[in-house]
Order: C-alpha cells, then sequence, then structure tokens
C-alpha cells in the first residue's frame, strides 16, 4: 500500500462521536443515521499493554466491572444529553418522553 493510499485510508476513517475513559476501561460511542433518525451504539474496551504495544480487549476481570459500570452509566448519559441537545426536547432515544417518579418530564 503506498503511502498516499494510506493517508487517504486514514482519512476516511470513522470515528466514534464521543469516547469516555476512566483509567483503561473505555467506551467508544458511534452515531449511527438510520430511516428513522439517529441511532447510537457502545463499544467497551479495556486497554491493556503488551510489551511496547498498547492493545484492547473486549473481556473483563472482576476488578474491571465496577468501572466499566460507570463508563457504561456515562456513555449512557451523554447520549441521552446529547440526544436532547440535537432534538431541542426532553425525549428518550425511542421518542417517549422521560418522566421522574413524580411526574415531572426532565
Amino acid at each position: 500500500m503506498s503511502t498516499s493510499t494510506r493517508s487517504r485510508t486514514r482519512e476516511t476513517k470513522v470515528r466514534p462521536v464521543h469516547e469516555v475513559r476512566l483509567g483503561r476501561i473505555r467506551a467508544a460511542i458511534w452515531e449511527n443515521n438510520t430511516e428513522t433518525g439517529i441511532r447510537h451504539n457502545v463499544t467497551i474496551t479495556r486497554l491493556y499493554k503488551e510489551g511496547n504495544d498498547w492493545k484492547d480487549s473486549t473481556s473483563f476481570g472482576r476488578d474491571d466491572l465496577p468501572l466499566l459500570a460507570k463508563v457504561a452509566d456515562l456513555a449512557h448519559t451523554w447520549i441521552f444529553s446529547h440526544m436532547s441537545e440535537k432534538n431541542g426536547s426532553s425525549q428518550n432515544g425511542n421518542g417517549h418522553d422521560e418522566f421522574a417518579e413524580d411526574g415531572a418530564r426532565f
């Protein structure tokens, strides 16, 4: 592969719209345009070093789980706040309004 082909490939590579990282646990948030609107998917990985190279894995140990839960929660919060900003509303990702236990819309 020539240098110009590699740089073009690097330039057109799809990037996540947002990342959340705590320690070695990272959530990448991906935005997908569908016929019914924007949808988000999340991939969560654990970073580790092998020799001089950083790699990632989708396997998590017992001690990773609390941090994984926190990163997933932060990704979830970002998606909902991002959708509210884009829509100018307080609807959840399914088009339904969100209500607190006291009935107030949020």
